[in-house]
């Protein structure tokens, strides 16, 4: 059964293509406002009478009708017809940021170009300047956009291929039970980004072939020593054969970057050809300590673990609170109780709310009334959940210039203060540095949420200077957020070492939209830990009473 997140998309898809199709645009407009609305009601349209689907706001005849129709096929006839009748290559366009229904319907109708490829090469002709609302600022960020889409192409978050790549590697060892398989390559290092998968096999080759053959894969090539294929869902795998002897040695391999791999073999004279026992005998052999594959990335570790055992890195275990959620105060799903007491049932000694700021009208920011009103209501709430607290926050919108949304005496009314970028994204270095810098001198300002803005395979973030943003935070005591959103993951885990050595405070937050969005806390730990990242450097493995004086000691050394 379609839920409400699937229908909107229906729709919203459906004004899109009526928009790029020239159709009725009170039509497409209505549609476009349905999705809006479907995606804020409180229940699902499954769980909704047919007869009373009309009356709910923002719905209409019309758009009711489409509803049960889905609900009862599965599928839309209009928009599936529209599909047929639309080039891949334009369908493949609207993922492309900046391009919206009006344009794609200029490059398709008036420029005749129905692909990335053509569409690519009539920037670098200029093509697109000499049709109105295309400008050279545009056509620049169409190639960049397009470039950046074809070069991710094909790729997955880590979060979106790990069900599935450990269904691979069960898969493997089920069926070949005597002999070894495991997962290695890029999602043995815990890759944010995956581009293939890769399992290391000691199977027969002609047995592997089979097995893939039985489980459906498509494109099965089998050269020398590798099987590769591709699924249904366009994910890559690559089969590495390997003997009994050298399957430990393949393991360790696999699970390194090129650089450390290079760097360990010239410090230790480790080969591939050797037969080991374990992976911790390769280490002992080479009289370093251990370090985890997914921690093989820097070569620099290698001369950390000749000194001694490396630091225990965190655990998702060692998540004591929620830093950074909405309710639907703004635009999370859930009120404030709910996604409290969620927390209690995890485990979790509090939750930092931190509903959007006035300036983000788009996510229904708080206005300074509605503040003064929801912390009222929080009030009420942990007198009743005591001794669990929740405490007040905001995710302030830092503006274009680098304030923030609210006056001083606003923002000292909240317990903590997550200040973000979420407008004007498109900057120069030297724009984005000034607006970041600004916001961090900030008394009010306890955490920087999602440093870059990025959205991994989506958006490239804005341009900074790391490594002075984080000295600027380190002078200022403003915590790092690790944004444990599998498409932001932001501060990216290779800044984590020099944050850390700098003596700055990080903080594991999923920036969750609704209960389940907690889960997204052990993507945050799995990145934080290539990193090196320690509990002690973390504030959401703070406890309560830990985060209670961390905040009135860090408010009074600010205002002194």
């Amino acid at each position: 059964m379609m839920d409400n997140y699937a229908i909107a998309d229906q729709f919203s898809l459906l004004a899109k293509l009526m928009d790029i199709h020239g159709d009725n645009p009170f039509k497409s407009k209505s549609y476009a406002s349905a999705a809006f609305n479907i995606e804020k009601l409180p229940v699902q349209l499954s769980d909704t009478p047919a007869e009373k689907i009309a009356s709910l706001k923002g719905i209409g005849d019309s758009s009711a009708k489409k509803i049960v129709e889905m609900l009862e096929t599965g599928k839309l006839q209009q928009l599936d017809d529209l599909i047929a009748k639309t080039p891949a290559g334009i369908l493949e366009m609207m993922q492309i940021k900046g391009l919206g229904p009006k344009k794609i319907s200029t490059i398709w109708k008036e420029m005749g170009i129905e692909n990335m490829g053509e569409l690519l090469y009539a920037c670098g002709e200029n093509r697109l300047l000499l049709y109105k609302g295309f400008g050279e600022k545009t056509q620049e960020s169409v190639r960049q956009s397009i470039n950046f889409f074809m070069h991710n192409k094909g790729h997955f978050l880590y979060a979106e291929i790990e069900e599935f790549a450990f269904k691979a590697e069960t898969i493997f060892q089920e069926q070949f039970p005597k002999y070894r398989s495991c997962l290695t390559g890029e999602i043995g290092r815990q890759l944010n980004i995956i581009t293939k998968l890769e399992i290391l096999t000691t199977a027969p080759k002609n047995e592997v072939h089979d097995l893939l053959e039985r489980q459906e894969f498509q494109n099965i090539v089998a050269e020398d020593s590798t099987i590769t294929a591709t699924t249904s869902g366009g994910i890559q795998i690559a089969i590495q054969l390997c003997s009994e002897d050298n399957f430990i040695a393949r393991k360790f391999s696999g699970t390194c970057s090129e650089l450390f791999l290079e760097i360990f073999k010239k410090s230790t004279g480790f080969s591939e050809d050797r037969n080991y026992g374990s992976e911790e005998e390769i280490f002992q052999q080479s009289n370093l300590h251990f370090i985890a594959p997914n921690r093989r990335e820097d070569p620099e570790i290698i001369s950390a673990a000749l000194m001694g055992p490396l630091e225990p890195v965190i655990e998702p275990g060692d998540i004591k609170g929620i830093i950074h959620s909405h309710s639907n105060w703004s635009d999370g799903l859930h009120t404030i109780e709910i996604m409290a007491r969620a927390c209690i049932e995890k485990g979790y000694e509090y939750l930092v709310i931190s509903d959007h700021s006035r300036s983000a009208f788009y996510a229904n920011g708080l206005s300074a009334e509605r503040i003064a009103e929801q912390h009222l209501y929080i009030d009420e709430l942990n007198s009743k959940l005591a001794p669990f607290r929740i405490f007040k926050s905001i995710e302030c919108d830092i503006l274009t210039d680098g304030s923030l949304d609210y006056s001083d005496d606003i923002l000292n009314s909240f317990d903590l203060v997550i200040a973000s970028v979420h407008s004007n994204l498109k900057m120069t270095e030297e724009k984005a540095m000034q607006r970041l810098l600004k916001a961090i001198t900030h008394p009010a300002v306890t955490i920087l949420g999602h440093m870059t803005g990025r959205l991994l395979l989506s958006r490239p973030g804005y341009p900074l200077d790391h490594k002075m943003i984080i000295d600027a935070c380190a002078e200022h005591k403003v915590v790092i957020e690790i944004n444990a959103h599998p498409r932001r993951l932001d501060l990216d885990w290779s800044w984590i070492p020099y944050a850390m050595e700098k003596g700055c405070l990080l903080s594991i937050d999923p920036d969750a939209h609704a209960v389940e969005g907690y889960e997204d806390c052990r993507y945050g730990v799995i990145s934080a830990q290539k990193g090196g990242l320690t509990k002690a450097s973390n504030l959401s493995s703070f406890t309560r009473a830990e985060l209670e004086n961390y905040l009135t000691e860090r408010r009074s050394a600010v205002r002194n």
